[in-house]
């Protein structure tokens, strides 16, 4: 339990700041997206599996500290734990501009997982414990623009600056950015104050594991975009790979505005399955693309599912746990998420390796539809 705290005087300005906070971070996480494949074959020379390490590499951190995040921002609270996520991800952006090779660079990938981690654990219970109650998927939904709207933009910025400056100018702005958000989120209080003696709770919260697995398997298909669509694009002479994925990231933006509280309205358990049906079609139509509009086409398909996936799994996960094990089960949840991409890119670029690119998309396709029958046996238990 947690003792209770003055709501804010000014709560959309409160939500303003943690939403900026993690806005900044994500558009230093999704700047380096569309550059890395090249950086990887190019300046340092590796193959596609190489490729897939370094993208999903980050993924193992954040799987590791997300729990250990929650578990502190339960114990110690949500603010600090979340801009600490933000010096994290400053330190990985710095860490990218070392000439360390493929090893330094899977190091600097690794902290900025962990730094991702901490900022979108402890920010996803600190804006819940932000909004009232009858609102909160909502404004989890909300908060989630945050993300995607962070991956959208980033993309989009790394390329560009790529190709009018260089890479050392990509990894100086993946520096900057978390430090410029952690300003933002400093000048907002934290409504949550932890007792001095907490209540036990496990680490793993046991209530999120088969939330966590579903968009664990669904994030297979997010890893594999990320990693590979730009070189899939560009094997079959097509130009604006960065596009597709900003694409894919601005399709959850728009979606959540318009579908923001379908959560609420038809229930998250039937929500996430029709999410999860609309990612396997959109990386099945990516699969075939022959061109830019089909790939654009089954990257908005793939990015609608997305943007209720997330906030109607995060919807079933927060109304099993009390106030104090919020930040924990949050944790085990987006845990999950991490699994899925640390898994999803190595396996698809060894698909890749070994068939091509159009197998790692038809793959993930087919997990995706894995996705949906757990997310299906888990709402029929709940019915029971």
């Amino acid at each position: 339990m947690s003792a209770a705290a003055p709501a804010p005087r000014r709560p959309g300005l409160a939500f303003a700041g943690v939403f900026a906070h993690t806005f900044c971070g994500l558009v230093a996480v999704g700047a380096v997206l569309p550059v890395l494949p090249g950086y990887v074959k190019g300046p340092l020379g590796y193959g596609d599996f190489a490729v897939g390490v370094v993208i999903g590499c980050y993924a193992i951190s954040g799987l590791l500290l997300r729990p250990v995040a929650g578990r502190f921002a339960d114990r110690r609270g949500r603010k600090w734990t979340a801009l600490g996520g933000s010096l994290l991800l400053s330190a990985g952006g710095f860490l990218y501009l070392a000439p360390l090779g493929l090893a330094g660079l899977i190091f600097a990938r690794l902290v900025l997982g962990a730094g991702e981690g901490a900022v979108y654990t402890a920010g996803s219970a600190w804006i819940v414990d932000l909004a009232p109650p009858a609102r909160r998927g909502r404004v989890l939904g909300l908060y989630g623009l945050a993300v995607w709207g962070g991956l959208s933009v980033g993309p989009l910025l790394g390329s560009v600056i790529h190709s009018t400056a260089g890479y050392d100018e990509v990894w100086l702005l993946a520096a900057v950015l978390p430090l410029v958000g952690a300003v933002a989120g400093a000048f907002v209080g934290d409504p949550f104050v932890p007792r001095a003696q907490a209540e036990p709770h496990p680490l793993v919260a046991p209530e999120a594991v088969r939330p966590g697995i579903a968009v664990s398997l669904a994030a297979i298909g997010y890893a594999t975009v990320a990693s590979f669509v730009v070189l899939l694009l560009e094997k079959r002479g097509v130009s604006g790979g960065a596009v597709v994925f900003a694409a894919f990231a601005g399709a959850i933006v728009l979606a959540r505005l318009v579908l923001g509280d379908l959560p609420d309205r038809v229930g998250p358990a039937r929500v996430a399955v029709g999410a999860t049906l609309a990612e396997a079609a959109g990386l099945l139509a990516i699969a075939v693309a022959g061109s830019l509009p089909v790939a654009l086409l089954g990257a908005v398909a793939m990015g609608c599912g997305f943007s209720v996936l997330n906030p109607s799994l995060m919807l079933i996960v927060v109304g099993r746990v009390s106030e104090s094990a919020r930040g924990a089960a949050l944790g085990t949840f987006t845990a999950f998420f991490d699994l899925g991409i640390g898994i999803g890119a190595p396996l698809a670029g060894l698909a890749a390796a070994l068939v091509s690119y159009e197998a790692a998309f038809v793959l993930a396709s087919a997990i995706a539809v894995g996705s949906a029958a757990t997310i299906y046996a888990l709402q029929r238990s709940m019915s029971q």
